[in-house]
């Protein structure tokens, strides 16, 4: 069931139409080999250019990874509300109206954004390959969706349905993939994407194209990281990450491991391997037909190449789910009842914590 939370007013203006998604995929040509990355041996190549379905292509040369010149495309966010909704584990209105005041007055200004929110189920999907997906976090939000949460997102919708900010839900999928699947539709239509979240699957997503904007509690403020900061981070591909946390596991996410069943197997050697190859499948590919490392490593990836793909399909965000962008998403938003509408928001929570603290003192009396 697909749930979308209209905006009270919004004014519609042409624009290219949307053309069916295509899937992901990245290519990887090495042409050389030769060079130490932190320590660690790996596969590097003078020349070597990778793409992908979200238009996302760049070279590397000798180490250096040249990124192409900026483009005048339109942006559109993306803003994954879930995470926004708490201060720390704990449910919190006043968070959301934090993050989504600083988000709406210094990030997004009056670019098309779309929000989108989990599914009361989650991902069935995920839970059917591994029971122990994301095991707390469902079982923390169940405990709270017929209380603080479940009276919280009317709250949330109405906030947001006011400032002209769609907001997206469908049921049994995680906003991730409702985000991920869009992002593909929005770029075909030869927009930006920005992300906002503090999500890290959404690295996966990073291209020329595809940015993040990261909430940083610490700083009090939105950050920007695009795929120059992964790079300079990480020195390698975003689809390289997917494939080590597939081997070492997320623990953040409930996903296991391999160390376990294959004790030595940790984040050293599974980076060097990953660097080597590119990506997990292409490991795993040669894996089957010639030795890639060491015995208790070529053991593993041949004896849990499935274990292996399994989480690899957990941990990879789907671009499959059943939404369709629509065309009013992608126009400039109606920015007019920001102010009125925050101010308002403010003042009902600045109410609501002095009625429950009136509350208390009357308990305890």
């Amino acid at each position: 069931m697909v749930e979308v939370a209209v905006p009270t007013r919004v004014h519609i203006t042409p624009f290219l139409s949307v053309s069916p998604y295509l899937p992901i995929c990245r290519k990887i040509v090495v042409t050389k080999v030769a060079r130490k990355i932190s320590g660690v041996v790996a596969s590097s190549s003078s020349t070597f250019s990778t793409s992908s379905g979200f238009g996302y292509k760049q070279k590397v040369d000798d180490g250096q990874i040249l990124l192409p010149k900026k483009t005048s495309k339109k942006r559109v966010f993306f803003l994954d509300v879930n995470p926004l909704c708490y201060e720390g584990s704990k449910p919190s209105l006043q968070s959301f109206a934090h993050w989504v005041s600083l988000f709406f007055n210094q990030v997004s200004l009056s670019d098309p954004v779309i929000a989108v929110v989990d599914g009361e189920r989650g991902s069935e999907h995920r839970r059917q390959l591994l029971p122990s997906y994301k095991a707390h976090r469902w079982k923390f939000l169940r405990q709270f969706s017929k209380g603080h949460v479940g009276r919280s997102h009317g709250v949330i919708t109405n906030v947001l349905r006011k400032c002209n900010v769609p907001v997206i839900k469908i049921e049994g999928h995680e906003a991730d993939d409702v985000i991920a699947t869009l992002v593909g539709q929005v770029l075909q239509s030869g927009y930006r994407v920005v992300i906002a979240s503090p999500d890290k699957d959404f690295k996966q997503l990073l291209s020329e194209d595809v940015q993040l904007v990261i909430p940083l509690e610490e700083l009090e403020r939105w950050s920007f990281y695009t795929l120059k900061h992964y790079m300079a981070q990480y020195n390698c591909d975003p689809c390289c990450d997917l494939s080590l946390r597939c081997i070492v596991g997320d623990q953040a996410d409930g996903v296991p491991g391999i160390q376990h069943l294959a004790p030595g197997f940790g984040q050293k050697t599974a980076l060097k391997l990953i660097k080597k190859h590119g990506s997990l499948e292409n490991l795993l590919k040669t894996a089957a037909v010639r030795t890639v490392g060491r015995q208790y490593a070529q053991d593993a990836l041949t004896k849990h190449a499935d274990y292996l793909r399994r989480n690899y399909e957990i941990l990879s965000l789907r671009r499959d789910v059943d939404v369709r962008l629509r065309e009013e998403w992608l126009v400039k938003r109606d920015t007019s009842n920001d102010s009125r509408t925050l101010s308002n928001f403010f003042k009902f929570l600045e109410e609501t914590q002095k009625f429950s603290h009136y509350n208390v003192s009357v308990s305890n009396g």
